[in-house]
């Protein structure tokens, strides 16, 4: 009698498939959906170039200043500290803000604050191509403001990844961890690459880092505006030596 059962089950559940030509999909107002959209988000797969630049992290390597494992974290939790969230994190924070409150001149204002921060051309020019590349696809993808905004302004990479988190309902706080994270990630995949380290050393870093960036996240949400702003003058030296370093795998 079981087997019957199961069989006739079965074929209803086939029946189905076929008459809806598809598999079930997971519901629109899942829960799980932003948080989905956020792995998309920090995924070194995204189309925005990042693999591309070190942030100063190619000169640190031809200087000696960075040469293993440990060296190599110093050099990336000094940065997530000193400018990712005393600088990035928190003016990405701010803008999550203004977007949430459909504040678009405040939003414009915290874009151009940010792209002031940037020391060096190369900097400049790294923050402004990945945010126009995200913006780009975020359009793509028929996200009305990104393509507003990228018709009115020169978008900076955290004002795009704020664009696109608001868009996809990610929590405010879940979105900073993912922007603090994938700056990290893409440290750590130039250092594979420049040191050279190996992937398990990688690993370890990421590792170490998950507890960094929580704290880096904390910080980032708790400065006054008249505390914010880069703190790692050290990025800023290697990124401008970096522009006339003799030979290069980054742009910056």
């Amino acid at each position: 009698m079981s087997i019957i059962l199961l069989n006739h089950s079965k074929r209803h559940a086939d029946a189905d498939i076929e008459n809806d030509g598809r598999e079930p999909e997971m519901p629109m107002h899942s829960p799980a959906l932003p948080m989905l959209h956020l792995m998309r988000l920090v995924s070194p797969s995204q189309p925005v170039g990042a693999f591309s630049y070190s942030r100063g992290l190619e000169w640190a390597v031809h200087a000696g200043r960075v040469t293993n494992e440990e060296s190599c974290a110093g050099w990336v939790f000094g940065l997530l500290e000193h400018s990712y969230a005393a600088l990035d994190g928190a003016i990405f924070w701010r803008m999550i803000s203004a977007l949430m409150r459909n504040d678009d001149a405040e939003f414009h204002r915290l874009n151009d604050w940010l792209g002031a921060g940037r020391e060096s051309s190369e900097l400049e020019l790294e923050d402004r191509r990945m945010g126009e590349s995200l913006l780009t696809l975020l359009s793509e993808l028929g996200v009305e403001r990104a393509r507003s905004f990228a018709l009115e302004q020169r978008a900076t990479y955290p004002a795009a990844f704020a664009i696109a988190a608001c868009h996809w309902n990610i929590e405010p706080v879940d979105a900073l961890r993912g922007l603090m994270w994938s700056m990290v990630e893409s440290q750590i995949m130039a250092a594979i690459r420049l040191v050279p380290l190996g992937h398990t050393a990688g690993q370890r870093i990421l590792i170490a880092g998950a507890a960094k960036i929580e704290r880096a996240v904390e910080k980032a949400r708790r400065l006054n505006d008249d505390e914010i702003g880069n703190t790692a003058p050290a990025l800023a030296m290697a990124s401008a030596w970096h522009e006339t370093q003799y030979s290069r795998l980054f742009r910056s």
